[in-house]
């Protein structure tokens, strides 16, 4: 029980000691008090100073960067000359009413739902393969994870010529097994790049979300598995039933992370379409403008930059306010 003294709440133990007049004990309660948020506070001193230089890191590398990009995409400046002059809305106004940009978000979009579908489905294709194998499975997870290694430019080299339509290997397979009229200009196809191109991506990245899906169903308890079995469940109810609903934080982690890594992706497709977005720039990305405008126009590439940050953010608070509701239904329709 507590009880109020003066202006303080004081529990049972003090109460008995105010009443019975035992002004020392009480003193040294209070003293025992006093030391122990004394401890608290230098606690705290030590852990500000443990995390001051992550935290110096990332006001220096995220935080100004950021406040800087939001502030020069309102100027217009080339990045050299000391004359910053403010602009407006001017930068944004003529982001939204060009053509190019336009077609470079479509692009955009068009790319990051392809690899963000496609990337997942692989992952945990690979992830329960790795699961579920009885032999070689550290063979599998590291020959899986290999691509990840691989920088994004030598990716893009690899499969240049792998796309190639004269000595590319997809053509040459098409070609031996008799399927030649099926050899197609894979990269010069307005049609079939943007394909291509996501099927670097998702090859390069499946292994990363790979391991972090391994890991999620490694976490389902074998228990509930086996109560299922015992039940009469078949392997596809299990996985739809218990193995998937366990797993579906991790699986909105990952989908939020591809869909941002989608919206920022510029070095396989600058490379692969030689960093011109294919015949007549039809396929270059919001990035790929970027960069392009660093080199002349600071403030509009900010403004890119900005529009970028904006929507990422919207997809991932999107994403993870619909999983907490969906959560939050779950719970009160149990609760009912």
């Amino acid at each position: 029980p507590r009880y109020r003294c003066g202006n303080r709440i004081i529990h049972g133990l003090e109460r008995n000691l105010v009443l019975s007049g035992n002004s020392d004990s009480y003193g040294i309660l209070f003293r025992k008090e006093g030391n122990a948020m004394q401890k608290k506070r230098k606690f705290d001193k030590t852990a500000f100073v443990f995390i001051a230089p992550a935290f110096i890191f990332f006001t220096l590398f995220i935080i100004v960067p950021t406040v800087s990009s939001v502030y020069y995409s309102f100027t217009s400046w080339d990045g050299v000359s000391p004359n910053v002059k403010f602009i407006g809305l001017a930068n944004y106004k003529e982001i939204f009413t060009s053509a190019r940009f336009g077609n470079a978000l479509k692009n955009t979009i068009l790319l990051t739902v392809f690899i963000s579908v496609f990337e997942n489905a692989f992952a945990l294709a690979l992830a329960l393969i790795v699961d579920n194998v009885r032999w070689g499975k550290n063979f599998f997870r590291s020959a899986f994870y290999v691509p990840v290694l691989v920088s994004g430019i030598v990716s893009g080299f690899i499969w240049k010529i792998m796309y190639n339509y004269n000595f590319g290997t997809i053509n040459t397979i098409l070609k031996d097994i008799g399927m030649g009229d099926f050899r197609q200009d894979w990269l010069g196809n307005n049609k079939l790049t943007l394909i291509m191109i996501g099927v670097v991506l998702v090859w390069k990245g499946a292994g990363y979300y790979m391991i972090i899906y391994l890991a999620s169903l490694q976490s389902v308890s074998p228990d509930l598995i086996e109560a299922a079995q015992i039940d009469g469940a078949t392997s596809s109810q299990t996985f739809w039933k218990i193995t998937i609903p366990l797993i579906k934080p991790i699986m909105s982690y990952v989908l939020v992370t591809s869909l941002i890594g989608g919206l920022q992706m510029y070095d396989v497709p600058a490379l692969l379409t030689k960093d011109m977005g294919s015949p007549n720039g039809k396929l270059k990305t919001v990035v790929m403008i970027i960069q392009a405008n660093k080199q002349g126009d600071i403030g509009k590439a900010s403004a890119l930059c900005v529009i970028i940050f904006i929507v990422s953010a919207i997809i991932g608070l999107a994403l993870m306010f619909a999983s907490a509701d969906h959560d939050g239904k779950k719970k009160k329709k149990k609760r009912g």
